[in-house]
């Protein structure tokens, strides 16, 4: 039986036609995603040139950050989707990639097929030509009457007449499926010819699409990156502010005058007008790490061992008594010299009047901090605060003492390595390593009569800070005394409201009103009158006017969480940090929470 002649099935076109698809699809999604790209651009390119060049190195340092803060989020709200969407089209390129592949895959197959559709069709062409020629043969000399007279009988004519029809229906079958076989190869080449410049166009275009958006999620994150630094660099100069007032270095008792400011403490009830406010800092100036060197004093005065003393400042490390130490140490400024003969003899970090225990407990952190600040003396150490305090003269007396007598006693930890033995004058009764440093070790109910800084007692345990420095002869920008008015006082809270929400205020100038007189940081500025910031204040959701109370709210981490002002809007309640901000950035002078990285005050309302 003849096999008839093989043709491109559906499936074999339908491969093509779904690799074609497939990339289509692909090409107009990113298409869609083109209108996200061209708004991140509009967003790059249309960027006004006062917006990113400060005006003012002061005046308007917080109105161009909320500004950049603004253009970045909105580039980065555009980017999102646009990276999001790219990263969905990635994996729908790469589908469509592997159906133009097996598209392609399909078409050598076809081109094959028809190649061989050729060859056989050209056979069976010439089979059909000996066929016609051989009909028309038969047409000439086995005519009808002819097959009549040369039958012997009637059975015989019968079916000579029928194989001459059968023949002659076999032939005309043959043509119409040639024909038709013929058709059908024509088009399935002209399709396969077509289909092959669409997936050579649309490759083309994936790559060319998927290559625009990678550069424009490019383009944007530089751009957010531009945006980034220059907001830190404007961040950094309000923050000058911020540094100069709370205090980002840490103090010893060592060279520091006790503040005996009267005013500063017990001054506010005595001396104060009515109606007035005040804020007043649990421990100033320390990093609230290791031993509290009031603390200390304290509790050796209460009958305390160094090693009682050690263990509540440094809990989880030993006493080691036989330490092989470094028998010299470079000092920066002043050289090599011999380490617990001259160097540890020359710290000078606390009086030597002190109780002996106190003074042994300060022994041992020195030594520790100096043995592992330069490695057991591969390295150097200065002799300020930033370090330890150094003379390059024997201090003598029970300090002497106290160095001879502990000599090879350092702090280690586990592995038997020196730990970090921090140290400040006044943690304000709370220390990041030892918990609450009160007699109980709890902060509950009036915990600061129990504090150990408050039993020494420590000048800086509470005390409202309005001086530069933490000297009691510092400048004090005209003021006396630390307290607030009630206009003053309710200044701060318009700061805070609108810093919260400008609204289309200038949140650079929040700055004190007296900057200008008593500059603070990088020098003046142009700040809000009290009037003009609490305009503003109406603006951003209502001034404060008045204020009849004030509550503070602690938390057992010894940090204030939440300031809770009665005014003419109700209660506000502040967030702590927010509140110590806001403080530090709009008091007038030189007032100021100086405590870096926490924040643990209380506000008193003088009635």
């Amino acid at each position: 039986m003849r096999k008839r002649l093989p043709g491109i099935s559906l499936a074999k076109l339908g491969g093509v036609r779904e690799g074609v698809r497939a990339a289509g699809l692909v090409v107009a999604a990113l298409a869609s995603v083109l209108m996200v790209a061209v708004l991140v651009t509009a967003t790059i390119t249309l960027i006004p040139a006062e917006l990113v060049q400060a005006k003012d190195p002061v005046d308007d340092i917080q109105d161009q950050i909320d500004e950049l803060a603004h253009l970045r989020q909105l580039s980065e709200d555009a980017t999102e989707p646009l990276e999001s969407e790219v990263d969905n089209l990635e994996a729908r390129v790469q589908n469509a990639r592997h159906g133009i592949a097996a598209a392609k895959k399909q078409g050598a197959k076809l081109a094959d097929d028809i190649a061989q559709r050729e060859l056989e069709l050209a056979g069976q062409f010439e089979i059909l030509s000996k066929r016609i020629a051989a009909q028309y043969k038969r047409q000439r000399h086995a005519s009808p009457l002819m097959i009549f007279f040369a039958s012997q009988n009637a059975t015989k004519l019968k079916q000579g007449l029928a194989y001459q029809n059968t023949l002659q229906v076999q032939d005309n079958r043959l043509i119409g499926q040639l024909g038709s076989d013929i058709e059908q190869l024509e088009a399935d080449r002209a399709k396969l010819e077509s289909d092959q410049l669409r997936l050579a166009a649309l490759e083309k275009q994936l790559d060319d699409q998927a290559e625009f958006f990678r550069g424009e999620i490019a383009k944007a994150r530089d751009y957010q990156q531009v945006l980034s630094s220059q907001i830190a660099e404007l961040t950094a100069k309000q923050q000058a502010i911020i540094n100069a007032r709370q205090g980002t270095f840490t103090t010893s008792v060592g060279e520091v005058p006790l503040a005996d400011d009267f005013n500063a403490s017990i001054g506010f009830k005595a001396q104060a007008p009515s109606n007035s406010f005040a804020v007043f800092s649990f421990g100033a100036f320390t990093h609230r790490n290791g031993m509290s060197q009031y603390g200390a004093k304290a509790r050796a005065e209460s009958g305390q061992s160094v090693e009682d003393i050690l263990r509540a400042y440094y809990p989880g490390t030993t006493l080691k008594k036989d330490f092989p130490a470094t028998g010299s140490i470079s000092v920066q400024g002043v050289g090599t010299i011999p380490f617990e003969e001259q160097y540890l003899q020359g710290i000078f970090e606390m009086p030597g009047s002190w109780h002996i225990n106190a003074l042994k407990a300060q022994a041992i952190a020195a030594r520790t901090f100096a043995i592992r600040h330069t490695n057991n003396g591969q390295g150097s150490i200065c002799t300020t605060e930033a370090c330890q305090v150094f003379k390059n003269q024997r201090k003598g007396g029970n300090w002497e003492k106290a160095v001879n007598e502990t000599r090879g006693w350092v702090l280690v930890d586990g592995s038997g390595n020196p730990v970090s033995s921090q140290y400040a004058s006044t943690h304000g009764g709370y220390s990041n390593t030892g918990g609450w440093d009160t007699t109980d070790g709890s902060g509950n109910g009036d915990w600061a009569s129990r504090a150990w800084d408050a039993k020494a007692p420590s000048p800086w345990f509470y005390k409202a800070w309005y001086r530069v420095g933490y000297s009691v002869g510092g400048a004090s920008c005209g003021r006396g005394h630390p307290w607030l008015s009630e206009r003053e006082f309710a200044d701060i809270i318009n700061a805070w409201i609108v810093r919260g929400n400008p609204n289309g205020a200038d949140a650079g100038r929040i700055q004190p009103v007296t900057i200008n007189d008593c500059p603070i940081g990088t020098g003046g500025g142009n700040p809000y009158s009290i009037d003009e910031l609490r305009d503003r204040a109406n603006s951003s959701g209502g001034a404060v006017t008045s204020i009849s109370g004030v509550s503070v709210s602690h938390s057992s981490q010894g940090q204030t969480v939440t300031v809770s002002v009665n005014t003419n809007r109700g209660t506000l309640n502040i967030p702590g940090s927010e509140f110590k901000t806001a403080f530090n950035l709009r008091a007038p002078g030189h007032l100021r929470i100086p405590q870096s990285g926490f924040g643990f005050f209380n506000v008193e309302h003088k009635r």
